[in-house]
């Protein structure tokens, strides 16, 4: 296991937990108590866990795993999604792609995606992003057309947000908004841990012929801080793992398809 791996999952068991003994993380992570300081100490330095006297907690219930903490978790699922979802675009569409793990690997396939390529210098498709890593990723591959919103930087998602970003989002029109979520419940639909991004959710999902949502199985029948939109107001719904039956249900009611991506 790489620093980088332990350091994330370290984390994922203080939020979970709350709070952990040194010995929990040797217990837990099968690392030596040295090892288990250092890392846990590493975190405390960077602000993302408290440290206590012989081990840590969290920093609160509605904390925001940084995005480069997110990365290692469900990776195989959110390829598989990101393969599913690429299905759905076609040549010349109008993309838009809100920040998060799942989408950025949504771009990805689509910046490699063969059917995207046209003839010449013109581009197969046109992304509108609000998320600085998605533009940056893509900004050389030359199929791709990037437009950028504006906005002020989160650091934690790297994302754009405030009144700038709805100023340029609602002059367009876009086939698609594929947009990644936190959670994703019966009650309260499409939900996210802040508030900024939610709105710029909404806001691409206002200006979309169809809403795709992606989410991977953890972040079914759950809800987060923020309301992005209710189940209503999805087309499909792109997963990596059959939806529980209550879930299900009020999803039909909804009349949102649902494509299940397995990879082979």
């Amino acid at each position: 296991m790489s620093q980088q791996q332990r350091l994330t999952a370290l984390l994922e068991l203080v939020i979970l937990r709350g709070s952990v003994s040194i010995q929990d993380i040797v217990d837990e992570l099968k690392v030596s108590a040295a090892t288990a300081r250092r890392d846990l100490n590493s975190l405390a330095e960077q602000r993302l866990v408290t440290r206590t006297h012989g081990g840590g907690m969290a920093l609160g219930s509605g904390y925001e795993l940084p995005l480069q903490y997110k990365i290692p978790r469900n990776a195989e699922a959110k390829v598989a999604i990101a393969e599913a979802v690429v299905g759905l675009v076609n040549f010349g569409d109008v993309i838009g792609l809100n920040g998060g793990t799942t989408t950025s690997e949504v771009s990805r396939v689509l910046g490699r995606s063969e059917h995207l390529i046209g003839p010449g210098d013109e581009p197969g498709v046109t992304i509108v992003t609000n998320a600085l890593n998605i533009a940056f990723e893509l900004s050389i591959r030359p199929q791709v057309k990037i437009v950028v919103t504006g906005g002020v930087a989160r650091r934690q998602s790297y994302e754009l947000v405030g009144p700038l970003v709805g100023d340029t989002i609602k002059g367009l029109t876009l086939d698609l908004a594929i947009l990644g979520v936190d959670g994703l419940s019966a009650e309260f639909g499409a939900t996210t841990i802040h508030e900024g991004e939610a709105e710029v959710s909404r806001q691409l999902a206002d200006v979309a012929k169809r809403v795709v949502v992606v989410a991977d199985a953890s972040k079914l029948g759950k809800s987060t801080f923020a309301r992005i939109c209710p189940l209503e107001n999805i087309d499909t719904l792109v997963t990596n793992a059959p939806v529980a039956d209550d879930m299900a249900q009020a999803l039909d009611r909804a009349s949102v398809e649902v494509v299940v991506a397995l990879r082979a």
